[in-house]
């Protein structure tokens, strides 16, 4: 029996028509793509902009769904001024259907 893989989009979403405003991991994924195709996003700018608590984890799961996202480390100031080593997410294609 063959398994249907989902495409990257598919799986980014989870076909949920509430993914944009739902806290769940298929919304965040999907909020994640929407501000990295709009160019590369740091941890920070991910927590702030896309209301996701723990990008790192997305992203990961983005790039196991077939996203090509890279990774560069980089420092950055919080909103309170404090600097931290974060990791700035580019991102490049969609490479295919991994689930």
């Amino acid at each position: 029996m063959h398994k249907k893989m989902a495409t990257p989009n598919e799986a980014a979403t989870e076909s949920r028509p509430e993914s944009k405003t739902s806290n769940d991991a298929a919304a965040q994924r999907l909020r994640a793509l929407d501000l990295l195709r709009d160019g590369p996003k740091s941890t920070l700018q991910l927590r702030r902009d896309g209301d996701i608590l723990a990008p790192a984890a997305r992203i990961l799961e983005l790039k196991r769904r077939g996203f090509e996202i890279l990774t560069h480390w980089v420092r950055q100031a919080t909103d309170c001024g404090k600097v931290h080593r974060v990791a700035l997410y580019v991102f490049m294609r969609e490479t295919g259907g991994e689930s």
